[in-house]
């Protein structure tokens, strides 16, 4: 008997040990509810117990601060960075695809689809491993297009790119804004590429400007839309029909336009496409507000090229600021509802018992202030604290 209660009274103090207590001043649970003086429990990588009010001892007192779900960003290229000469380089080194990581997380980003290149296989499983901090990565490892072949070529990459770990397919099925974004595949090699990809179990994305190639993508069963420039009400209505997801982008457009220099003169960063990208602000804009007013499942994706890397998080403040989303409604469209267009919706993107303790806090309240979700002062990814300056912050006051 008394070994016995000695056994138990072990395991106690060692659960004890291995529990995180959390004080939020302010929770958003990334479904849309607020809890004020919230205490998030975390045992292992996942979160135990959230609770109103209780007077656990807090691990970490964030009682000043606003907490949420660790963020998401559905379309990033993780591997892009600007060289020594600050030009654009798409095939980074392993170590400026760790840095790229690195920032990522730091400014919030728990989660992020990488739509994407092979590098990407090493850089995911030194993250799952450990190896370097990073959020952790979904990646495509590449792209079907207009020249990767037939129908019955387009299912072979599919195929080969799921035995090769790809999580998802990338899709390009109209050109780049810059080239007028027209559609630049047949209708045909879109069924093969989208339907091939379900046949393997994955989800397929698609770069879809114009509504042709988006109307052919989600009728094919594409998954998601990413950036939809000039998508008409018709081509909405259909996703909304369809329950696919709309990823509109508006740092991938300001980012290419404050880093102008380094990107013009390589491939069709012209002046003339530049010119483009201006253009395709206002009208992101509008297609934002349209598929909003209609429903369709928008989440939050960057398209973080060179330059936008650890500044993923202006996402928000665009969508606000510029495209009259409110502010919940964001947080939610890059937490659980991103989780959801992933299909990992059971496991991240909600503060609540069971899933994973991804965490992020905010100096300010995003609901006031969008631009809050600039101060980034604390990150927890899997139970592991990556980033904690609020307690050196608190001890400056």
């Amino acid at each position: 008997m008394r070994a016995a209660l000695i056994t138990c009274l072990a395991i106690g103090a060692a659960w004890a040990q291995d529990n995180i207590v959390i004080r939020a001043g302010r929770l958003l649970d990334g479904k849309g509810g607020i809890l004020r003086n919230a205490t998030i429990v975390v045992r292992g990588t996942r979160i135990e117990k959230v609770d109103a009010h209780s007077k656990q001892q807090p691990t970490y007192d964030l009682s000043r601060f606003t907490v949420m779900p660790g963020w998401i960003d559905t379309h990033v290229h993780i591997s892009w960075y600007f060289d020594r000469n600050q030009r654009l380089s798409p095939d980074g080194s392993p170590l400026d695809a760790a840095g790229n990581a690195y920032a990522t997380l730091m400014a919030g980003f728990t989660t992020v689809q990488s739509l994407g290149a092979l590098s990407d296989r090493d850089l995911r499983g030194a993250i799952e491993r450990g190896q370097i901090p990073g959020p952790r990565l979904i990646t495509s490892l590449g792209a079907v297009g207009e020249n990767t072949g037939s129908p019955s070529i387009i299912r072979q990459v599919v195929q080969q790119l799921k035995r090769e770990g790809a999580d998802v397919i990338k899709l390009f099925a109209t050109r780049s804004i810059r080239d007028g974004g027209e559609q630049s595949i047949s209708d045909a090699q879109i069924q093969a590429a989208c339907g091939e990809a379900k046949a393997q179990g994955l989800r397929a994305v698609v770069h879809a400007h114009s509504s042709d190639g988006a109307r052919a993508a989600v009728l094919a069963g594409c998954t998601s839309i990413e950036h939809g420039t000039t998508l008409d009400d018709s081509l909405l209505d259909l996703m909304r029909e369809r329950g696919v997801y709309f990823d509109p982008n508006f740092l991938v457009l300001h980012n290419y336009l404050e880093n102008k220099p380094k990107f013009l003169g390589i491939g069709n960063y012209t002046e003339e496409g530049f010119a483009t990208l201006e253009r395709a602000l206002p009208l992101t804009a509008d297609v934002l507000r349209r598929a909003m007013a209609k429903g369709v499942k928008v989440v939050l994706g960057t398209d973080a090229v060179a330059g936008a890397h650890g500044r993923n998080a202006e996402e928000f403040v665009y969508r606000v600021r510029d495209g009259g989303q409110k502010p919940m409604d964001v947080i939610v469209s890059g937490t659980s509802l991103a989780a959801e267009s992933l299909g990992m919706a059971d496991r991240i993107g909600t503060v609540a018992p069971g899933f994973e303790a991804d965490l992020v806090a905010t100096d300010g309240n995003p609901l006031d202030d969008i631009t809050a979700v600039r101060r980034v002062l604390f990150v927890m990814k899997g139970g592991k604290v990556m980033k904690n300056v609020s307690r050196r912050d608190a001890e400056k006051k």
